[in-house]
């Protein structure tokens, strides 16, 4: 009797597994079948996408750096957003995933505050332009040099006296940037001293003959010669004239040099700072 009511036990037990079986297993074939199809479509869609993008990227003349960065970026959130789509097929509920998800990317924006400025930065930079590789810029931090490297995070920069100065992204994109070599062209702008009892008109003729000779120096915009400042010492008069990038150096160092010969061979004095030294003798009082 009692062997017979196991027995029996048991075959019902099997008989509702076998009906379960036979009710779920069409629905877990369907989900299976479903979300593979969307897997396979979507990487699909994926791939066309991340063409598309490139593309698009080639086409607006994008840098390379940048154009990397952010084909990387799409292809890995479409992806991120088709696992949760495939895994919703599965009947899983994803509202775990997604918490998950926005608290380790809560806890990596915190762990990288820095690297995300300076992301942010190198993002800015590469889309806005401000520089290119090639350029000799200075920035209002005191950084300043050719531009030999601009990567997502970092900005290489070469200085003049052949040194290699890194700069973080972040920092470079929240300065004032000066771009020397943008235009194509640059203005000296140095000042020199003449004495009080000098001719001034006279002093800016020879300054002003001294740039027309110089055949560097571009007509346009037209050299100047301005008188800009009583000194302590001296009357200083601002030496402007244009010329291009490659001659900048060049021009100012033979500037400089022959505007003070030619000051010299006329005779006006370009003062240094001097002082009055009073003795008084104490024992005459």
């Amino acid at each position: 009797m009692f062997m017979d009511e196991k027995i029996s036990s048991m075959e019902s037990y099997w008989d509702q597994v076998v009906t379960v079986t036979i009710e779920y297993v069409p629905q877990i074939a369907t989900a299976l079948i479903s979300a593979m199809l969307t897997l396979v479509i979507g990487l699909w869609v994926i791939k066309i996408i991340n063409r598309l993008v490139r593309k698009l990227f080639e086409t607006r003349d994008i840098d390379l750096s940048l154009r990397t960065f952010l084909c990387n970026l799409i292809s890995w959130s479409l992806k991120i957003v088709l696992f949760i789509v495939v895994v919703t097929q599965l009947g899983i509920k994803t509202s775990s995933f997604v918490a998950v998800l926005g608290a380790a990317g809560l806890a990596v924006g915190l762990a990288l505050q820095g690297s995300l400025s300076n992301l942010a930065g190198g993002v800015l930079i590469l889309t806005l332009k401000p520089f290119k590789v090639g350029d000799y810029i200075a920035s209002s931090n005191g950084v300043s040099g050719t531009v030999s490297y601009i990567d997502i995070f970092n900005t290489k920069l070469n200085t003049p006296q052949n040194q290699l100065v890194v700069v973080p992204n972040g920092d470079l994109s929240n300065s004032s940037i000066t771009n020397y070599t943008e235009l194509g062209t640059r203005r000296t702008w140095f000042d020199i001293g003449v004495s009080y009892d000098a001719d001034l008109r006279q002093a800016k003729e020879i300054l002003l003959k001294v740039i027309a000779e110089n055949q560097l120096v571009l007509d346009d915009p037209a050299p100047q010669v301005v008188v800009t400042a009583l000194g302590d010492s001296s009357v200083n008069l601002s030496v402007r004239a244009t010329t291009t990038n490659d001659n900048f150096w060049d021009v100012n160092e033979n500037l400089i040099i022959d505007c003070k010969a030619a000051l010299d061979k006329a005779g006006i004095e370009i003062p240094f700072p001097q002082r009055d030294v009073h003795v008084f003798d104490e024992s005459k009082k």
